[in-house]
């Protein structure tokens, strides 16, 4: 017989993010209300129920995944993992029949071998249910009901279980991908450390798939990036509560409106990334509210008086292009930049130091940043 967790107990989480994204996850968190939250190397902890998990894996932009710590102990050799894996009643999170995937992180242990370690962490799962049950749970790595990630950092061992599933920068309205497209989690934060105010207009002259500029109605119109997921880790956990859980995103999902007369506009040279922008911000309901246009940079006047908000990730020679090929751009790009956007707020994503260079533009702040394996630089600056 299968248990299930305590609706009210509280329990101890842990939400990723990319790196340099701590800051705004922490702040995510805060605004959620979420208790115990503590800023720390790859993500934010807090401490709640299973409900409050619901809610960040719904609300949460820049987080990755959002994982429930189990137990914490001493792993010094294989037999003492197995006992400590053993010790934990696995009932509550995995039925007789599902499926399990294992990762896991060893640095500076005994245990050194993470293939090892998934293999006696899976065994030590799998037998515990099949000596209840009669039945062996089986391993799926590509769509297990549950997830468990072990961490293992001077033989202290940390057991953790992923209540997203897959990755939450996968929200559900992307139809069209395009080239080198931004990560929505990244693309939110970009959003978020420019600072915009949400009324004023937004504008993204190197829009590509529209991936910044949905994930800025978004954010102006309050509505949680978890709504379009088809799928949390967590539904398929023995004992969900369906029903409670459908009032929960139900009111997530009531909260959302889009102000009024809100101005985001899109631009891009590449006609087939213009009509996947097109698509993408219709399956996110949001087909009337964005503006996209294919042109090229040289056509790109900023109304003037608008106090508006320049955000876009610049091409930057890693995946399209090279540096040689982009230095004209970069410096046409800067010059309409100083010569056009006066009153203006600037964010831009650049992984390339030589082309933020010549973009001429002297900017008050430069964020590290994280976009897939490519270290890149927010940068930041008000024009007068």
């Amino acid at each position: 017989m299968t248990k299930t967790l305590p609706e009210k107990r509280r329990h101890e989480f842990f939400v990723t993010c990319a790196p340099g994204l701590e800051p705004f996850l922490h702040e995510e968190i805060r605004a959620l209300k979420l208790s115990g939250h503590e800023r720390q190397v790859g993500g934010v902890r807090f401490v709640g129920t299973l409900s409050d998990a619901w809610r960040a894996n719904l609300e949460l932009r820049t987080a990755v995944r959002v994982l429930l710590k189990v137990a914490r102990f001493e792993a010094r050799d294989d037999a003492e993992l197995y006992r400590n894996v053993q010790s934990i009643d696995w009932s509550a999170h995995l039925a007789p029949e599902g499926t399990l995937r294992v990762d896991a992180h060893s640095k500076e242990s005994a245990l050194e071998h993470t293939l090892f370690v998934e293999q006696r962490t899976k065994d030590a799962i799998c037998d515990q249910i099949r000596e209840k049950t009669g039945v062996r749970p089986s391993v799926d790595l590509d769509d297990a009901q549950l997830g468990v990630y072990v961490h293992i950092f001077k033989d202290r061992c940390t057991v953790l279980l992923d209540t997203s599933g897959d990755s939450l920068h996968k929200r559900g309205w992307r139809k069209f991908q395009g080239r080198a497209p931004l990560a929505e989690t990244l693309a939110a934060a970009v959003v978020l450390a420019s600072g915009w105010d949400r009324r004023s207009p937004l504008v993204d002259p190197f829009c590509g798939s529209g991936t910044l500029l949905v994930e800025a109605a978004l954010i102006a119109a309050n509505i949680a990036p978890g709504i379009f997921r088809e799928r949390f880790g967590f539904e398929r956990w023995p004992g969900h509560d369906v029903r409670r859980f459908n009032s929960v995103r139900d009111e997530v999902r009531a909260r959302g409106v889009l102000p009024k007369k809100l101005v985001l506009q899109g631009f891009d040279s590449d006609r087939d990334a213009i009509a996947g922008a097109k698509e993408n911000a219709l399956s996110a309901g949001l087909g009337a509210s964005i503006q996209f246009e294919c042109a090229p940079i040289e056509r790109f006047e900023p109304k003037k008086g608008w106090n508006a908000w320049l955000a876009t990730n610049v091409p930057y020679g890693e995946r399209i292009g090279d540096e040689r090929d982009l230095m004209p751009t970069f410096e046409r790009f800067g010059a309409i930049v100083r010569e056009r956007c006066h009153g203006w707020h600037i964010a831009i994503l650049s992984g390339n130091e030589n082309l933020s260079r010549a973009l001429a533009i002297d900017f008050a702040r430069r964020i590290p940043l994280q976009n897939g394996s490519i270290e890149c630089r927010l940068l930041l600056a008000d024009l007068a």
